[in-house]
């Protein structure tokens, strides 16, 4: 068992199993107690109930065996389970419950920091003294006090609850994303080479679809071997900011910081994916419409945080899966539906349209999105003509400007990956060339001639042999 250093952090990543499917499940036997329990059956969450459309946002543990996952379309989950049990998503529900999990845990400590609605991280560190009573042998410092808080979610709530331990958070997120559901692990710094790195690459925290191929293409498909990778092999092919990510993540390295407020929404966003594709022939009726819902929601809630916006954007995501996304930065910020609705109506026009819009290549939408970003208090809205006009006059010099920077940029960015891709080649230049010289060593004295701290002794001999 690790050994507390007096100055060593205690992190704790609690994470409900199958959040909206347990809460789901747990709201239906409140309404009625007859009620199967849908855990305990092939059932997901997500799409129209009645239409049998949209995707998989949660699913049960035996709807798992069968293969649905999360994130696929109903009517492919519904292939794979024809006896699927189908059941709405009810947020409302899921914030009650959520609610009532994070009122137990700021029981066991003060640093809370809730991460989404279905995780958080727990700062344990000065909670050991409230716990002391509840450690033995079998269970020490501090499984006793993980074990606590998974039994009582379950006793009060109702609902199962995976809890990692480490000494920073992301090892504490890996850990609790080891075997479900309702489980404690552990992984701590000395476990991290029999937990972690056999571990294939996108399972780590952060490493993305993209990066994992990125990885993929440079032979690298565990996260032990991108802990062994150099760094700065890894920013060559990744940029300077994932590389080092991906290398300090990999070697057990995060952050030890539980914030216990969230920070200010940069933000407010909306999107639906639809039941049938958008398509020129309804785009008129089905696409107007939800881009005016979508306009209404993203409008009353920068209402009620108090903001306006000074940018708003639409995105889309084709038949394809594919993302696209435009955006207006307007004279003035702004919160009123209608001017978000008709910017947004503008943007997606100019995407969809036209000869090289996305209904002339034959293209479909499956999901469309409404945000507004460049948050204020509003304290600008109100101008006068004049102060519109030389607001409209900087805003031009501005544009200006802008390109012009835009230009450099892209100029210094075309200079950067140059110089990446040089430095990528020669690094794999250098590794070819080990290769070659271990293999002739290894031809000439044999494949044990190669041994920890033996290398350079038979290659320097056997260059000496060459030479002579």
């Amino acid at each position: 068992m690790h050994e507390w250093k007096q100055d060593e952090h205690c992190i704790f990543h609690v994470d409900v199993n199958s959040a909206f499917l347990s809460w789901s499940a747990l709201k239906k036997m409140e309404d009625d107690p007859e009620a199967v329990d849908l855990r305990t059956i092939p059932s997901a969450v997500g799409g129209d109930v009645q239409t049998r459309h949209g995707v998989i946002t949660a699913k049960s543990i035996p709807a798992k065996k069968y293969g649905v996952q999360t994130g696929e379309p109903v009517v492919k989950a519904l292939q794979k389970c024809p006896a699927l049990v189908l059941v709405k998503s009810d947020f409302a529900v899921y914030r009650r419950y959520s609610h009532a999990l994070m009122d137990i845990l700021r029981e066991y400590t003060d640093l809370v920091e809730q991460a989404s609605i279905d995780e958080a991280y727990l700062d344990m560190t000065q909670s050991r003294g409230k716990l002391k009573g509840s450690e033995s042998a079998d269970l020490p410092w501090p499984l006793n006090a993980a074990h606590e808080i998974r039994k009582r979610v379950y006793r009060e709530l109702g609902f199962t609850v995976n809890v990692g331990i480490s000494v920073n958070k992301l090892l504490a997120k890996m850990a609790s994303d080891f075997e479900k559901p309702d489980k404690v692990h552990t992984l701590f710094p000395e476990e991290v080479p029999s937990k972690l790195w056999p571990l294939p690459m996108r399972e780590l925290h952060g490493c993305g679809k993209a990066t994992a191929q990125r990885l993929h293409e440079m032979g690298i498909e565990t996260i032990g071997q991108a802990a062994a990778m150099s760094l700065p092999i890894l920013q060559a092919n990744l940029g300077e900011k994932a590389g080092l990510y991906i290398w300090k993540s990999a070697n057990g390295r995060g952050s030890v910081l539980v914030r216990t407020e969230r920070e200010k929404a940069k933000s407010y966003s909306n999107e639906e994916t639809t039941a049938e594709d958008i398509t020129n022939e309804n785009y008129r009726t089905l696409g107007l419409e939800i881009i005016g819902r979508l306009s209404r929601k993203v409008a009353s809630r920068m209402e009620k945080a108090g903001v306006y916006a000074q940018t708003v954007g639409v995105n889309v995501k084709t038949e394809d899966f594919r993302r696209h996304s435009r955006q207006v930065t307007l004279l003035s910020p702004t919160r009123d539906a209608e001017v978000i609705r008709r910017e947004s109506e503008k943007l997606m026009e100019d995407m969809v349209f036209g000869d090289k819009g996305f209904f002339a290549a034959g293209h479909g939408l499956r999901l469309i999105g409404i945000g507004c970003t460049n948050l204020s208090d509003g304290s600008y809205v109100q101008m006068d003509l004049f102060s519109w006009a030389q607001t409209l006059k900087e805003q031009e010099k501005q544009e200006e400007e802008r390109r012009r920077r835009e230009q450099e940029k892209q100029e210094a960015e075309r200079r950067r990956k140059e110089e990446e891709r040089k430095q990528s080649e020669q690094a794999l230049r250098k590794k070819e060339k080990l290769e070659a010289m271990m293999k002739r060593v290894q031809t000439r004295y044999g494949r044990g001639a190669i041994s920890k701290g033996a290398v350079s002794e038979s290659s320097s001999h056997f260059d000496k042999k060459s030479n002579s």
